[in-house]
């Protein structure tokens, strides 16, 4: 698995329990808490020696980085263009491939059945950690404490 950015060798072996979290998948919620200045910056830019586990973003997260972008125009898109890029050149980006596929899968039906399904997005991010053995940080409550066998960090 190719990633970009920095920390490349942060990956876990997937099947990780949720308690043996090796890393933290940062949710959108937080870097645009951190663009509105209400989150420090250095909360996500430690150095890996000064985080106790590794951070990285899922794919859509960056996906949801570039939409936000474009909705954007002006002097405000050049600098949310610039923060954006700093995030995803900087943390590594896990990809949305089968395998996270299968377990978004599983994860969606499971919380249909239960009837507290959370939005896609919000699905893949979870998915994404769950299969890596991630934790998510996030800002928002409404959703991941949803997810069976995810730990949720709020930042």
């Amino acid at each position: 698995m190719r990633l970009r950015g920095g920390d490349r060798d942060c990956l876990p072996q997937p099947g990780r329990g949720a308690e043996e979290s090796l890393g933290t998948l940062i949710d959108a919620s937080v870097l645009i808490a951190v663009e509105q200045g209400l989150l420090a910056a250095d909360r996500v830019f430690s150095t890996p020696d000064e985080r106790q586990r590794p951070v990285a973003i899922a794919a859509i997260t960056a996906s949801e980085l570039f939409h936000g972008l474009h909705r954007l125009g002006g002097v405000r898109r050049v600098s949310a263009e610039r923060f954006a890029r700093r995030w995803i050149e900087e943390l590594p980006v896990i990809p949305f491939g089968l395998e996270v596929a299968g377990v978004y899968a599983t994860l969606g039906v499971r919380l249909a059945r239960t009837g507290t399904p959370i939005g896609p997005h919000d699905l893949m991010v979870a998915a994404t950690a769950v299969h890596v053995g991630y934790r998510v940080a996030t800002r928002d409550r409404r959703s991941f404490h949803r997810v069976e066998g995810l730990t949720v960090e709020y930042w």
